[in-house]
C-alpha cells in the first residue's frame, strides 16, 4: 500500500465516519477500527502514522466504560483523542468535541505530529488494489456478482484491469429489479463492454423464498443467502472458481454494525452472507465511501452515465415493497418507479438529484375512482441528495412536477389511489425505508 494511514479507533462515537472523511479530504488515508485492536492487528496495518481515539455516547458497553487497548498506548505512535475519557498518557493530545476548529486541529496532528504525506488519491488506490487482487487471486478465477449498479460496475472495471479473462460476471435477475434493468445490464456489459457475462433469471426462485416474509432484516438475509446459492451453482458449471467478488463499500460495513457502533441495518452483502460460504471474498472497494467509488470509476475510465447512475440496493425493490412482498405491490413499485424516473428526466433532474425512487407500503386507504369507493395502496416518493450516503437531505421538488407525477401514477398504476412525498432526512430516517 502506497498511502500513509491514520487509524480512527471507535470508542463509542457516533461520528467516526466524519473524522475518517475529514482525514481523507486532507489527502491522507484513514480507516475505522474497534477500540480493542490488538498489537498484531495494529502491526498488520500498513503505513500507520498516527491514531485517533474517538470517544462518544456509546463508550459504556455492558456497564463498563471502554478504553483503547494497551497495545495502542504502547505503540509509540502519535495519539490524538476526541471527546475521550480514558487514559491520557504524555504522548496523547486531548480535544473536546465542542472546542471547534476540529479540521484545523486534525491537519496539525496529521501533518505536524504524525509527519504523514498527503498521498491518498485514486491513482494510488487503484494501483494498490490491482496489486492486492493479483496477490490474493493468483492464477485462479473470480466470479463477480454484477448487479449493474455503480459499485459492482466499478469492481468489474477494476478486476478486468487486474486479472482480465480470469473474471466471469454473473448477473442474477431476482425478480426485484427496476423496469428494463436486466435488459440494460446485458446490453452494456455483454454487448458494449464485451465482458464474460452469465445471465440468470431466478425471479421465481427468489419470490418463492420471500413469500410471506415481512421482517426487513429477514428479507435481506434471505436475499443475500439465495444470491450466494445461485453463484455457487453457476461456479460449479465453470472450472477453477474459488473467489466471489462483491461491490461492498464502506457504508455497508459501517451500517451493519461494529462492537461499539450500533447497527442501522444489515446489508445483504455483509449481514446477509451465509455461514457456510464456499468462496473467498474479493472486495476491493470495501473501504471507500460512495463518492470515492464514483471517483474510482472515473479514474478507471468508465463512462459518466455508468459512474453517476442512481444507486440501487442489492435487495432491489424487495426493500421498497414494504412488509411481505406481493406480486401486486411489487408491480406497483416497479411501474411507479419507472414513471418517477421518466418525469425526473423530462424535468432535467436526472444526474442532479442523487437518488429518487418509490415505495409501496403494505396497507391500503379509501379513495374515490369512477364515482365509486376505492380501497387501494399509496405510493411514497423519495428524492434525496448526499455525498457519502451516511447523511442525506431532501430534494425540494417543484409543486407542478409533484402534481404531474401524482396524476400519472394514480391513473397509470393499477391498485394505487394516493401519492405521498417523504420529507425525512437521514438521520433520523435512512435513505431506504427498509
Amino acid at each position: 500500500m502506497q498511502q500513509d494511514m491514520i487509524v480512527v479507533l471507535d470508542l463509542g462515537s457516533e461520528d467516526n465516519t466524519l473524522i475518517a472523511r475529514e482525514l481523507r479530504s486532507l489527502g491522507v488515508y484513514s480507516e475505522i477500527h474497534p477500540h480493542d485492536i490488538t498489537a498484531a492487528q495494529l502491526k498488520a496495518l500498513p503505513n500507520v502514522r498516527g491514531i485517533i481515539l474517538n470517544g462518544g455516547p456509546n463508550r459504556v458497553v455492558d456497564g463498563v466504560s471502554i478504553d483503547a487497548s494497551k497495545a495502542v498506548y504502547e505503540s509509540g505512535l502519535p495519539l490524538f483523542a476526541v471527546d475521550h475519557k480514558g487514559q491520557i498518557p504524555q504522548n496523547l493530545e486531548r480535544w473536546p468535541k465542542d472546542a471547534g476548529q476540529l479540521r484545523d486541529t486534525l491537519r496539525a496532528f496529521t501533518f505536524e505530529a504524525c509527519k504523514a504525506q498527503a498521498n491518498w488519491n485514486m491513482e494510488n488506490f487503484i494501483a494498490d488494489q490491482i496489486e492486492l487482487v493479483r496477490e490474493q487471486v493468483g492464477d485462479k478465477k473470480v466470479l463477480l456478482a454484477l448487479s449493474g449498479g455503480v459499485d459492482s460496475s466499478v469492481v468489474a472495471a477494476l478486476l478486468l484491469k487486474a486479472i482480465g479473462d480470469q473474471l466471469t460476471c454473473v448477473h442474477v435477475n431476482h425478480g426485484l429489479l427496476r423496469k428494463g434493468e436486466a435488459e440494460q445490464v446485458v446490453e452494456v456489459f455483454q454487448k458494449q463492454l464485451g465482458a464474460n457475462l452469465v445471465y440468470v433469471d431466478a425471479s421465481e426462485r427468489f419470490l418463492g423464498k420471500l413469500a410471506g416474509v415481512a421482517d426487513p432484516e429477514q428479507k435481506r438475509k434471505i436475499i443475500g443467502a439465495e444470491f450466494i446459492r445461485v453463484f455457487e451453482e453457476e461456479a460449479r458449471k465453470l472450472d477453477g472458481i474459488e473467489f466471489l467478488a462483491q461491490g461492498t463499500i464502506y457504508p455497508d460495513i459501517v451500517e451493519s454494525g461494529t462492537k461499539t457502533a450500533k447497527m442501522v441495518k444489515s446489508h445483504h452483502n455483509v449481514g446477509g452472507l451465509p455461514d457456510d460460504l464456499q468462496f473467498e471474498l474479493v472486495e476491493p472497494l470495501k473501504m471507500l465511501f460512495k463518492d470515492e467509488v464514483r471517483a474510482c470509476g472515473v479514474a478507471l475510465g468508465l463512462p459518466d452515465n455508468m459512474v453517476y447512475r442512481q444507486p440501487f440496493p442489492g435487495p432491489g425493490l424487495g426493500v421498497r415493497c414494504l412488509g411481505a412482498i406481493t406480486r401486486e405491490r411489487l408491480e406497483a413499485v416497479r411501474e411507479s418507479d419507472a414513471i418517477l424516473r421518466e418525469e425526473f428526466a423530462n424535468a432535467g433532474l436526472q444526474g442532479k438529484v442523487w437518488q429518487y425512487f418509490t415505495v409501496v407500503p403494505d396497507f391500503k386507504s379509501v379513495g374515490v375512482r369512477d364515482n365509486a369507493r376505492s380501497f387501494e395502496y399509496p405510493v411514497i416518493l423519495r428524492a434525496v441528495n448526499t455525498i457519502d450516503a451516511m447523511t442525506a437531505s431532501i430534494e425540494p421538488l417543484d409543486w407542478a412536477l409533484l402534481e404531474k407525477i401524482t396524476q400519472r401514477i394514480t391513473h397509470e398504476v393499477p391498485g394505487v389511489n394516493r401519492v405521498l412525498y417523504d420529507l425525512t432526512p437521514k438521520p433520523v430516517g435512512t435513505i431506504e425505508w427498509e
